[in-house]
């Protein structure tokens, strides 16, 4: 071993030694050679003297914790020793990071690698902004007195995408409903409505929920602007940013609330209209405060995005319903509702992979928030909650052909949509969401959506039946035989009536007809 002493060390003019020096020190022998090459190429110092660059040496290996940048020399003979720092590694953007990161524990550097990766090494992106957002932008950068401003502005109160969603699931209910084969036999022998009245009970049916939807949505703004402004994704919104105020948003979902619920009261039935007053109730006054208390809020959430499609499919039964057979219970809970139930189990599972993965993603925020999500209170049951309801799309699709709500074909776009949906949220569960997972899972969802809501509409049950009879302009053989016979066997009745009884006027007229014919 070898004894080094302050007294033996020799500094240059001008030089600074650290401060380690200043006592005995005992090194292992041979070591100083060891650091000859490394010294050098830390510093990036070419020029320099013997005794400067075996000062230095001693000060690291005495030193081992400290760091070469806080080791201030001041070499003898340097004509402009600002200029020397400002060449010198220490002085680069990545070294800067380096030593930011330095003192990190190394359990905590991976944990942070490991979240900030995405298996490439590369960050995650942020997500892109909201239409809220991008709303809220628009306005701000217009005059103060501007009516774009205040259009645009209240238009980010709706959620325009979020709303346009829930209209699409609305609207592609509507349109599955069941086509009646005696629709499209002769209109004139059913109580089914025109062409003209399906056209504005659809209208009606479209402003109403999109009414019910902004109405909802303001509220949903004006219970959390304090805790929006802790989010990236929402700090942007109109009432953070002060673009409305919180009376003029109050007002604004008061108004939306009750023209919707009239359209929709006016231009379809009551059930429908129960169901959208609902769904603005669980969305503003049970969803909204559950999600900083417990997981639940999830499952609320689930309810909310599932009732929309209900509605739709609602809205047109109770276009065929008779007087009598138009109450909630018969438009709810009778066999024709399946259809209508199905539909909506759809968006209530579909809630699950798409929001766990959108959440997982932001987690560090909703946390940062107060806000009670799966993604951070329990990583591993929001991954297995996305797998499980992820599966649960396949009986629900086999179910929707099961009940003639749509055809055949529609097990060939739903099966590929969904297996490729079963897939990323396998992943997403066997990697809790790391590896891209997250994001993968979350893109899967944008489009397994559309995939079977517009699948459903073009395997519609009966729409091609409906196709092959207009373009040639008769019914099938064996409808045309079902509806004679019904026809017949009705008369033989009215013939068979004791004391000889004659069938009704009505009876006889038909009974000529169906002899002509």
């Amino acid at each position: 071993m070898i004894l080094l002493r302050p007294s033996l060390l020799r500094r240059p003019r001008g030089a600074l030694v650290c401060s380690c020096l200043t006592k005995p020190t005992a090194l292992p022998s041979g070591a100083i050679r060891g650091f000859l090459s490394s010294t050098k190429r830390q510093t990036g110092i070419a020029d320099e003297s013997p005794s400067v660059k075996r000062e230095r040496q001693l000060c690291f290996l005495a030193c081992p914790g400290k760091r070469e940048q806080e080791l201030q020399f001041h070499i003898p003979n340097s004509p402009d020793p600002s200029a020397a720092q400002a060449d010198s590694p220490a002085s680069s953007p990545a070294t800067t990071a380096a030593e930011a990161n330095a003192d990190e524990l190394p359990h905590r550097r991976r944990k942070r690698l490991k979240e900030e990766s995405n298996g490439t090494g590369q960050p995650e992106q942020n997500l892109p902004l909201d239409a809220s957002a991008q709303l809220s932008n628009f306005s701000s950068a217009l005059p103060t007195t501007s009516l774009r401003r205040k259009l645009a502005a209240y238009l980010a109160l709706t959620k325009p995408r979020l709303s346009f969603l829930i209209l699409l699931t609305t609207t592609s209910a509507y349109g599955m409903y069941p086509i009646s084969s005696l629709l499209t036999l002769d209109p004139a022998m059913t109580p089914l409505p025109t062409l003209s009245t399906s056209t504005l009970t659809f209208i009606y049916l479209t402003a109403g929920t999109f009414l019910s939807c902004c109405s909802a949505n303001t509220l949903n703004m004006m219970f959390e602007p304090k805790y929006d402004a802790l989010m990236s994704r929402t700090r942007n919104r109109p009432l953070v940013r002060g673009l409305v105020s919180r009376r003029g948003a109050l007002f604004f979902a008061i108004g939306t609330a009750v023209t919707g619920l009239s359209l929709l009261y006016v231009g379809t039935n009551p059930t429908t209209t129960a169901l959208s007053a609902a769904n603005i109730f669980l969305y503003a006054f049970v969803y909204t405060p559950l999600k900083r208390i417990h997981v639940v809020n999830t499952w609320v959430g689930a309810i909310v995005g599932g009732i929309p499609p209900l509605m739709g499919w609602i809205a047109a039964a109770g276009q065929t319903a008779t007087i009598g057979h138009d109450n909630w219970r018969d438009m709810l809970f009778s066999e024709g509702s399946i259809g209508g139930w199905l539909l909506g189990g759809i968006l209530f599972a579909w809630q699950f992979p798409h929001f766990n993965a959108l959440s997982h993603l932001i987690r560090d925020e909703y946390k940062a928030a107060g806000y009670r999500m799966m993604a951070w209170v329990n990583p591993a049951r929001n991954a297995r909650v996305s797998l499980r309801y992820s599966l649960l799309m396949f009986p629900i699709s086999i179910g929707l052909w099961w009940y003639d709500v749509v055809g055949a074909g529609f097990l060939v776009p739903s099966t590929f949509a969904n297996g490729w949906l079963v897939r990323e949220a396998y992943r997403f569960w066997q990697h809790q969401g790391a590896n891209g997972t997250a994001r993968g899972l979350f893109w899967a969802s944008i489009w397994q959506l559309p995939i079977l809501l517009v699948g459903g509409l073009v395997t519609k049950k009966g729409l091609w039946d409906g196709v092959w009879r207009s373009i040639f302009g008769h019914p099938d053989e064996d409808e045309e035989e079902y509806l004679y016979y019904d026809d017949e066997d009705e008369l033989e009745g009215e013939n068979s009536k004791p004391n000889g009884s004659s069938p009704s006027r009505a009876s006889s007229s038909r009974s000529s007809t169906l002899s002509t014919a």
